[in-house]
């Protein structure tokens, strides 16, 4: 059995425990942007979700300017939001 999208209910029950992490337009992803004190603390931030994501072995779609880091987090495999990422962004909100 292969990995399911969220349902209504459930997407919205995970936005509620997450914070700041937003749902994208078309439902099946959320994202959230960081920002730090310089390039140098964005850097290590992602280097540390970088191990984490491995670890996981889920990917996350990000990218960085300078001292912002803005992540994306969706299942392709499940064509939209599922448990995984929800687990994903609460492991990132732990950094």
């Amino acid at each position: 059995m292969g990995i399911s999208a969220l349902t209504d209910s459930e997407r919205a029950q995970a936005l509620a425990e997450l914070g700041k992490w937003t749902l994208r337009d078309d439902s099946k992803a959320i994202s959230r942007s960081f920002q730090f004190a310089d390039f140098n603390e964005a850097f290590g931030f992602m280097t540390r979700v970088a191990l984490l994501a491995d670890k996981m072995d889920h990917h996350p779609e990000w990218s960085n300017v300078y001292n912002r880091v803005d992540i994306t987090l969706t299942t392709h495999d499940a064509d939209g939001l599922s448990e995984r990422d929800v687990t994903m962004a609460k492991a990132i909100n732990a950094y």
